[in-house]
């Protein structure tokens, strides 16, 4: 029985505002899905890229070498290419060069087939205004929940 993994890329939904998202599928080594099933990767640093070839590869994904292997573990930061329907990748490829967004990887998952997915969505940079108005409405939010619950007790 495996625990269900779900990393998420926190910082992904305050630095960019997100358009559109997708679920592809991601080519791994052998020790790569097992260190993820442990839970040992990151994609909070990570980001998106085509190649010249109009193949999507996910760059600065961090995934910790597997524990019980030999000498034939993987590269912890190595690119690792995305698979997605010809036409949302071409798709993607025509947003990115023509409007200058960014691929952003929004969440690493298990599916109940047992692969490994990454959630990734189409994001257009947030200005520092608009971070302080997120933080702002946060606290607001916060605030008045604090008060209700006070009201109410």
């Amino acid at each position: 029985m495996q625990k269900n993994i779900n990393i998420k890329n926190k910082k992904a939904r305050f630095e960019y505002e997100l358009l559109d998202k997708f679920t592809a599928g991601i080519v791994l080594a052998g020790t790569e899905i097992k260190s993820i099933r442990e839970g040992r990767a990151s994609i909070s640093e990570s980001f998106c890229e085509f190649n010249d070839n109009g193949e999507l590869f996910v760059i600065n994904m961090q995934i910790d070498e597997y524990t019980h292997a030999s000498h034939f573990n993987h590269k912890p930061k190595a690119e690792r290419k995305l698979l997605l329907q010809k036409r949302e990748l071409k798709k993607l490829n025509k947003e990115v060069k023509a409007s200058g967004l960014t691929i952003v990887p929004l969440n690493l998952f298990i599916n109940e087939r047992g692969l490994a997915k990454l959630q990734i969505a189409l994001a257009k940079g947030k200005k520092l205004y608009d971070k302080r108005e997120v933080l702002k409405d946060r606290d607001n939010k916060r605030n008045l929940d604090r008060i209700k619950k006070s009201f109410n007790n």
